[in-house]
């Protein structure tokens, strides 16, 4: 493997698919970090050369595990945005015990862990959202452009959305990093990162992307009541009542404007635009199942969760 950001004494103590993404994370970090140019920018490219090809190959087995079910979705616009939205009651992941259990029973410490770990995963949407538009269609650019300028407080810093979940973090004295982070977590944003940076993959953060606002209202409102049920102050857990709301109306215009004319004008977009959902559903499946293990333990899931 190339060499990353991390050493190999730090590689040496993670076994196969969590030292790839522990590594793929330092990558990802150090890429879009702005620089400035170096006498030793040819030993960079090489170096990133290295760790592209190992992206490459980590976002292809991912995609070849949802390729048979995106290949079902249909072609037609309308039918396709039906079946996306669909993804919202019956997608991987979604109704997961998990947030019930965090809005009814998770302690203080129960709920900082978690929250810990989905700050240190978190992919930045706006980001992602950036990179995603370049060259697309005027209509998704549009849409993913006023998205955007959603995620950015519409120009006001205090309405950030990035800074109101870090404004949340350091409230709560949450320190993450990505050492701590169960590689799960670290995977899903490395999906997310990969599909957004490179051009082949436009289409799956599409997708991707559109999931994510049609799919985690429901969750930010059940963490939202655990974190007032806690004692949390309104303004610390802004970040998660505004998801629950805003994220809403986002999912509707995003599949409206976005998907619906992608599809319309390129029928062969569609299995694309599916495969990025389902990758990303996939990958949070994952992380839920983990924090689930991590916190609740295996003999005492089915009682913690309220299941019997």
């Amino acid at each position: 493997m190339p060499e990353g950001g991390f050493t190999g004494a730090d590689m040496a103590r993670f076994p196969g698919e969590e030292q790839l993404q522990r590594s793929l994370a330092a990558f990802n970090e150090e890429r879009f970090t702005p620089g400035l140019p170096s006498a030793d920018w040819h030993r960079d490219v090489d170096r990133a050369a290295g760790w592209l090809h190992e992206e490459g190959e980590f976002l292809e087995a991912r995609r070849a595990a949802v390729a048979g079910r995106a290949a079902e979705a249909p072609r037609d616009a309308d039918g396709f945005v039906a079946w996306f939205e669909a993804l919202e009651q019956g997608g991987p992941g979604q109704d997961d015990p998990l947030f019930p259990w965090l809005a009814e029973r998770a302690t203080m410490a129960e709920m900082c862990w978690f929250l810990t770990q989905e700050v240190a995963g978190e992919a930045g949407f706006e980001d992602l959202s950036a990179l995603t538009q370049v060259k697309l269609p005027t209509r998704p650019k549009l849409e993913i452009a006023r998205n955007y300028w959603d995620e950015m407080g519409r120009g006001n810093p205090k309405g950030m959305h990035g800074p109101l979940l870090e404004t949340l973090a350091r409230r709560l004295g949450l320190e993450p990093r990505v050492e701590t982070t169960v590689w799960e977590s670290l995977a899903l944003a490395n999906v997310m990162a990969g599909l957004a940076a490179n051009r082949r993959y436009a289409y799956q953060s599409v997708g991707a992307l559109g999931v994510i606002e049609q799919t985690a209202p429901g969750r930010a409102a059940l963490v939202a009541a655990g974190l007032k049920r806690l004692g949390v102050p309104t303004g610390d857990r802004h970040y998660f009542d505004l998801h629950a709301v805003l994220d809403v109306k986002h999912s509707a215009a995003w599949n409206a404007e976005a998907i619906h004319p992608l599809v319309a004008a390129d029928p062969s977009l569609a299995p694309a635009i599916a495969e990025g959902a389902l990758m990303r559903l996939e990958c949070g499946a994952a992380c839920f199942a983990r924090y689930r293990r991590e916190l609740w333990g295996g003999a005492g899931e089915t009682h913690r969760s309220g299941l019997t």
